[in-house]
This record gives structure tokens, C-alpha cells and sequence, in this order.
């Protein structure tokens, strides 16, 4: 005869009491902590699972860190925001980076950073570190106004807008005194921004190409909000005016300017 042995359950074993209410209360602190620095702690966690586990003393061994570097404790908090990554990464590489490879002065560190926080969750072999290789070939200096070209992909940002450039018959010596005039084309989109902006240059206005050799920022002005209220202005006043002089100047100088020069040509008659 077969006997069946039945085992007895084991008791569920539960963790003691004082366990769950010092891990709940350490995890509140945590929440607490990231929310004096105006962290989303919901976007934070979601994003960042492995926060949840992360000790809080770790938390704020960054933040000083960060803060050892220049860095306020409102831009911390901002930087954190944007990227919780960076709460369970550390820091120190694309810092020493900027530091020593770039050479950015230590005061234009928290400058740098909190213009662009994407610095310090970038990759320095794949991504920094050839940005800068090919940015110092254009003969651009790297200051805390241009290390946000630093996280720009060189093949699929940065070329495309050396060639487009080029495109429009520019020699490469050119484009290079272009880009170093104005640093800020390379953070243009060439379809969006830059094509309609030449279309509207030739078309409309009749422009030489070598007017922009000289002022290469007219990229960077806004199309809708400055050029053509400007250009059509002086249209209608049958007046020419540089690039430089007719997007340079503030809305207030531009009026004054127009009426000095409508004035000259009645006193001329």
C-alpha cells in the first residue's frame, strides 16, 4: 500500500516590521530630497527606475560634486529634471572632458552646463570627443558659447550643414570663415530654417551670395519676425539697406533709422 505524505505548509515568513517602516521612511526622505531640488519624482523614477534602490547619501554626494564644479543648487535641480539619468551616472568624465581636453576655462563650466545639460549624459568617446575632433578642424573655438555643437552627431548634423554650404557654391575655405563668424549656423536645420531663409534671400530680396559670405548670421535671424518685416518695410520706402545694418540693430533703431533716411530723401528732392 502506497502511503501519500502530505508536507505541512511553510509558514509565509514575513519581513520584521521595523524593516518595512525604516525602508518606506528612508524612500520618503529620498522623495523628499529630490522634490527640494524641484525634481519630478514620478518622471524621475519612471525614467530612472534603478533610483528607486539608490541610496540617498548617493544623491548627495552629487549634488556636491556638482556643486563643487560652480554649479548653483537651482541649475542642479533643473539639470537633474531634465535628465534623471544622470542620478545614478556619474558626471565626471564629459566634465574632465570640457576641463582638459576642450580646455574650457573652470568658470565657464556652469555656464556651459546649464545651456546644455545634454553635456553631461553624453557618451566622450562616441559622441564628445569627435564632435570636438571635427569642430577644431573647421578652426572653431571651443567656449562655454559653442560646447552645445559638442553634442551634435558630426555625420548626421554637422556635415550635412557644411555641405549645404558648399552647395551653394561657397569653397570649403569659405565655409569655414562662415562658420567661425557664426558658429550658431550649426545648430540650424538646413530644411527648415536655412533653405526657406535663401530661398526668400534670392528670390525675394535679389541677394548676392557674396553679401552672406560677409554676414553668414542672416541665418540666424528669424524669417518671419525680422527679415521679411524689415525687407518689406524698406521695399515700400524705396530703400536698401546691408544685412548687417537692417537685422543688427534692435526694432527701435530700425524705425529711427528708416525715418532718418525717408527724411534724407525728401531733402534731397
Amino acid at each position: 500500500m502506497l502511503y501519500c505524505l502530505q508536507l505541512a505548509p511553510r509558514p509565509l515568513i514575513k519581513p520584521p516590521t521595523a524593516l518595512l517602516t525604516d525602508s518606506g521612511r528612508l524612500f520618503r526622505e529620498k522623495r523628499l530630497y529630490l522634490q527640494s531640488l524641484n525634481i519630478d519624482t514620478r518622471k524621475a523614477l519612471n525614467l530612472n527606475p534603478s533610483l528607486r534602490s539608490t541610496p540617498l547619501s548617493s544623491l548627495l554626494s552629487l549634488e556636491s560634486s556638482l556643486a563643487s564644479f560652480g554649479l548653483s543648487r537651482p541649475s542642479i535641480g533643473r539639470i537633474l529634471d531634465m535628465h534623471p539619468i544622470l542620478l545614478t551616472s556619474d558626471p565626471l568624465p564629459p566634465i574632465n572632458f570640457l576641463l582638459h581636453e576642450v580646455s574650457l576655462p573652470p568658470p565657464q563650466l556652469p555656464q556651459s552646463l546649464s545651456r546644455c545639460p545634454r553635456l553631461l549624459v553624453s557618451s566622450v568617446p562616441s559622441q564628445l570627443r569627435p564632435a570636438l575632433q571635427f569642430l577644431t578642424s573647421l578652426g572653431l573655438h571651443i567656449d562655454c558659447h559653442t560646447t552645445v555643437l559638442l553634442v551634435s552627431n558630426v555625420e548626421r548634423t554637422l556635415i550635412p550643414k557644411i555641405q549645404f554650404l558648399q552647395s551653394l557654391g561657397f569653397e570649403e575655405k569659405e565655409v569655414r570663415r562662415m562658420v567661425v563668424r557664426s558658429p550658431g549656423l550649426l545648430t540650424l536645420s538646413v530644411e527648415s530654417n536655412m533653405v526657406p531663409k535663401l530661398e526668400y534671400f534670392l528670390k525675394e530680396m535679389k541677394g548676392d551670395l557674396k553679401e552672406l559670405k560677409r554676414f553668414p548670421q542672416y541665418f540666424s535671424f528669424s524669417l518671419e519676425k525680422k527679415i521679411r518685416p524689415r525687407h518689406r518695410a524698406l521695399v515700400r520706402n524705396g530703400i536698401k539697406m546691408p544685412l548687417s545694418k537692417m537685422l543688427k540693430i534692435s526694432d527701435g533703431e530700425f524705425n529711427v533709422r528708416l525715418l532718418e533716411m525717408r527724411l534724407k530723401r525728401l531733402e534731397a528732392r
